[in-house]
């Protein structure tokens, strides 16, 4: 079994439509994607399973309403360290990744180290994250938000190309 990180493999233009119609729907029935895809139910379910295994496909998950689970206000914070050693950056890294307020969490270039995208109730909620989580996390030395006054687009699908 190859591993996922070394998957070099070019894939067909089967697979890149099975790749677009699961981004749009990952519950779809097996029956219906090789309906749409041209293949019979077999085939189709060895591509999908085989897509997974070599990590073009890692995961499926639902998508909910953030207003409706108390988390509708969106903030972008960026983090500036006040080392660049390795130990900071690890202990900083292992940190933040227990946050569950935080979705995403990046390392970047540019005037800032990382840049935290995550999700509370209120400007209450974010006053706590910030003032009693993000500043005090292992070597953070300033931060720089960004409220979200409206989200224009928001999507988790890449663009899949025909080769």
């Amino acid at each position: 079994m190859r591993n996922k990180k070394e998957t070099t493999r070019q894939i067909d233009r089967i697979d890149r439509k099975i790749l677009k119609i699961l981004q749009q729907d990952g519950r779809i029935s097996y029956v219906d994607l090789a309906e749409q895809v041209g293949l019979s139910t077999t085939p189709c379910m060895e591509r999908v399973k085989r897509l997974e295994r070599e990590g073009f496909i890692q995961g499926y998950a639902a998508k909910v309403n953030p207003q409706l689970l108390q988390a509708g206000l969106l903030v972008f914070v960026e983090i500036s360290l006040y080392s660049k050693s390795a130990d900071i950056f690890d202990e900083f890294r292992r940190a933040v990744v227990k946050l569950p307020h935080v979705l995403e969490c990046h390392l970047v270039s540019g005037d800032y180290d990382y840049l935290i995208k995550a999700r509370i109730s209120e400007m209450a909620s974010y006053r706590k994250l910030l003032g009693d989580i993000l500043l005090k996390l292992p070597g953070v030395r300033e931060s720089k938000s960004y409220i979200v006054m409206e989200e224009v687009k928001e999507t988790l699908i890449i663009p899949v190309y025909d080769a």
